[in-house]
């Protein structure tokens, strides 16, 4: 199976055996993840996961950019609340939960921008590997955002407590060398190279074992996954990110984000 997904914003393709290749492709908008883009994410995810046809799965950006996060910066200002916290609840947990508990392994390939939404696509990946001018940032505290508890604690997995904090607390892009320091990338290619690389990559790991891959990532996933919240702590973490889309701050970050200003914080 090839062609183009969500009308023509992701494309699979087939660059080596049994190596599936998703490539988000929208340059216009940076590569920003919407709801076409996710709904195709978490339907066609599941079929390149049956059987062994498909041993490795690999996600990349096309020109020149990974992702630029969620498209919401053009939401109407009298449907925010309700929009906004529409695309990054549903779509974005159900593509993102397909990508950590894929049968098979998934790398992504990070060139250009990954930010916000994009860097948890690729934190969802079992394996990094980014073109050296890459930049990786988080920007909800700069947003007004409360990023959901599951995404943040894939980050936690990956990258650790004190390193999540200063990802999410500071705001700041990191270049793709800061990122291999802290573990959030595996490995970092001149920018010539991410496309063969990443493919290398996939097909050695596509290579391998089928049964074992797929063994060993669940084993780790699970071992990963422990312990849980309570159901009470889960809703309330639900209950305090939802609480940010009806606040200002959110509004006025977007709209600074937007118009490239300052923000100006309310605290309400």
């Amino acid at each position: 199976m090839t062609g183009e997904l969500a009308g023509g914003k992701l494309v699979l393709d087939h660059p080596a055996e049994a190596v599936a290749r998703l490539t988000l492709d929208n340059p216009e908008r940076r590569n920003a993840l919407d709801h076409d883009v996710l709904d195709a994410l978490a339907e066609v995810l599941p079929e390149l996961g049956e059987g062994i046809d498909v041993r490795c799965v690999l996600i990349a950006g096309a020109g020149g950019t990974f992702s630029a996060g969620y498209d919401i910066v053009d939401i109407p200002e009298d449907s925010f609340e309700r929009d906004a916290e529409a695309l990054v609840a549903h779509p974005h947990h159900a593509a993102m939960e397909l990508i950590s508990t894929h049968p098979n392994p998934v790398v992504a390939a990070i060139g250009g921008a990954c930010v916000g939404g994009g860097l948890e696509l690729a934190a969802r990946c079992d394996i990094r590997i980014a073109a050296a001018s890459a930049t990786l940032g988080m920007p909800p505290a700069k947003l007004g955002l409360i990023y959901s508890h599951t995404g943040l604690a894939r980050f936690i997995d990956v990258i650790g407590v004190a390193r999540t904090k200063e990802l999410f607390l500071v705001g700041r892009e990191i270049s793709a060398q800061r990122a291999a320091e802290i573990g959030l990338v595996n490995d970092v290619v001149s920018d010539e190279a991410i496309e063969s690389a990443s493919v290398e990559l996939a097909a050695e790991i596509a290579a391998n074992a089928p049964l074992a891959a797929r063994g060993n990532k669940r084993a780790i996933e699970t071992l990963a996954s422990f312990p849980r919240l309570t159901p009470a702590q889960e809703q309330e973490l639900i209950e305090l990110r939802r609480s940010c889309f009806s606040s200002e701050d959110l509004r006025e970050g977007m709209r600074a984000f937007a118009e490239k200003r300052k923000p100006r914080w309310q605290g309400r």
